[in-house]
């Protein structure tokens, strides 16, 4: 860290609401005092600092004494020079298509994008960090910034949307939607945003919960969970030839054919042959038990 960290810190108000410094002032604690370092969600708002553990205040703004508010910077509260839209897209799974969002955000006129394929529970997300990172540094340079995204749902829901949205806030960064329940551009600290994405949050929980009461009811019906089975007594037969012959998964896979259903003719897949391999070495191993 250098000399004038500190300065670089303040260039913006502190998101703690338990503090809420304006820029140009150190921070304070919950005494009125001025504090010993700066809150972390203060100056992780500075991309040099975004990991450093902590950011003493110095000597000059006399921490432990009573906080008093300075100056604001003179930049500070000047018109944004200019406006960038940066595009953010995120599909869950590598076999999900980026095409539909990357579409969108190029006929909404956004020329830069960061996209990824990885999923929301996700505890980090490169490319979301990339596209938030520089998104700071142009809005520290005195630009405007919005972060646009095709659905709300490629950011997060419920609690990681509106932790998200509060960052943004707290960087100055505006939020756009082009669909969806929240679609048109947001205040990440107006109620009904913050409503809304409580409410997403809640709508997939509630999916979740539905799906697992109807598997729990089908299953006391003896009915089986899951898509038609594609597997049968010679395939087993062929499979198990196979396995003694010493190929792989794969290779068994290849050397199978579907018979009836939608998926007759195809091959089907090494997860399928292993499921298949396994539950019959598992009925085999319990039938000298059970006699």
């Amino acid at each position: 860290m250098s000399d004038d960290d500190f300065l670089r810190v303040e260039a913006s108000d502190c998101p703690m609401s338990s503090c809420a410094a304006p820029a140009g002032s150190p921070c304070r604690t919950g005494k009125g005092k001025v504090a010993a370092q700066y809150h972390t969600a203060r100056f992780r708002l500075v991309p040099s600092l975004a990991k450093a553990l902590n950011v003493p205040i110095p000597a000059i703004r006399k921490p432990g004494s009573v906080w008093v508010e300075l100056p604001r910077p003179a930049a500070a509260g000047t018109e944004p020079a200019g406006h960038v839209r940066i595009g953010y897209a995120r599909a869950s799974t590598l076999r999900q298509s980026l095409d539909t969002q990357l579409d969108s955000l190029k006929a909404a006129g956004v020329t830069r994008v960061f996209s990824e394929k990885i999923s929301t529970r996700a505890t980090s997300r490169p490319e979301l960090e990339r596209a938030v990172g520089l998104a700071r540094e142009l809005r520290s340079s005195g630009v405007a910034v919005t972060l646009v995204v095709h659905e709300h749902k490629r950011l997060g829901r419920g609690i990681e949307l509106a932790a998200l949205a509060e960052q943004l806030k707290a960087s100055g960064i505006g939020l756009e939607f082009l669909t969806g329940e929240l679609q048109g551009s947001h205040d990440p600290s107006g109620i009904v945003f913050t409503v809304l994405a409580a409410l997403s949050g809640m709508e997939r929980e509630y999916i979740r919960d539905r799906t697992l009461e109807g598997h729990e009811s089908a299953r006391t019906r003896g009915k089986t969970i899951g898509g038609a089975t594609v597997t049968d007594d010679a395939m087993l037969s062929m499979a198990l030839h196979l396995r003694d012959q010493q190929l792989s998964l794969r290779d068994i896979a290849a050397r199978l054919v579907i018979t009836k259903g939608k998926k007759k003719g195809q091959h089907p897949s090494p997860a399928t042959v292993l499921r298949m391999l396994r539950e019959h070495d598992e009925k085999n191993a319990a039938a000298p038990a059970n006699g």
